[in-house]
């Protein structure tokens, strides 16, 4: 599947997901439901990640007419639309760089609404999205926005630094310079963002269930390791009506408590 038409797949099975659920409303938030996040360093793997995923989460956490989604680079534009706002105010909005002259200027002269209502309207929707349940939220800082929801399993994803620059030339096509370059100001961007936003290292382990070394660790591990963690997870949610079979994991005694 394309590029184009994995987007266009993904956005299909959303929108009628929520026309269905009526994200937001009290019936659609009384029962817990599963959803990922994935904060990531640039080349670090998190779209390869959450594709390899989507099958498995499917199988094992989905439900007929409720597909996992995975939201990476359209979570923006789809937030957006969520609130009859123009795909064009994205670029106000940026979690890799920053716009803060244009978007001043933009907002002077009237152009559109404040840089605080649109990350408002953006942090609404994930929100929203993560009590309807069953969808993959890469970037956005989506595990500061959703730290106190249960139903989560929050991910960050790290590489060494030259094996992101070499992913990242293979993939645009461009020297090691450049690629270097490219990450280093999209990182500092990205650590810029959350710390402005909630005041927190985008570093720091504790805000996450699980730190992945994809240098390392190859994407089909990476993705049992998360589906393990999501499992315990929903273990935890009293309130949550397996749609998996029983016996598909040990029973909760047989994973020992951290003494220390």
């Amino acid at each position: 599947m394309t590029a184009h038409a994995y987007l266009e797949h993904g956005l299909t099975i959303l929108k009628a997901r929520l026309e269905g659920s009526k994200a937001g409303s009290p019936a659609a938030v009384q029962s817990v439901r599963p959803f990922i996040t994935l904060s990531r360093e640039v080349c670090a793997g998190a779209t390869t990640l959450g594709r390899s995923l989507l099958p498995r989460l499917n199988s094992e956490f989905g439900e007929e007419g409720q597909e996992w989604v995975l939201l990476d680079k359209d979570l923006l534009s789809f937030a957006l639309a969520r609130h009859d706002l123009p795909e064009q105010l994205a670029r106000y909005l940026p979690e890799d760089k920053i716009s803060e002259i244009n978007a001043a200027i933009g907002e002077i002269v009237g152009l559109h609404p404040s840089i605080w209502e649109l990350e408002h309207s953006v942090a609404q929707t994930i929100i929203q999205l993560a009590h309807v349940g069953r969808f993959i939220f890469a970037g956005r800082a989506a595990h500061m926005l959703t730290r106190s929801l249960q139903g989560g399993f929050h991910v960050r994803l790290v590489a060494a630094k030259e094996a992101r620059i070499r992913r990242l030339a293979d993939l645009q096509g461009c020297d090691t310079a450049t690629a270097e370059t490219h990450i280093d100001r999209t990182d500092n961007a990205r650590r810029k963002f959350v710390k402005s936003h909630f005041g927190r290292e985008i570093d720091d382990p504790h805000t996450y269930d699980l730190v992945i070394n994809t240098d390392r660790i190859s994407a089909a591990t990476a993705a049992t390791l998360v589906l393990e963690g999501l499992r315990n997870e929903m273990r935890n949610v009293r309130s949550f009506a397996p749609a998996w079979a029983p016996g598909t994991w040990a029973a909760e005694s047989d994973h020992p408590v951290w003494a220390s």
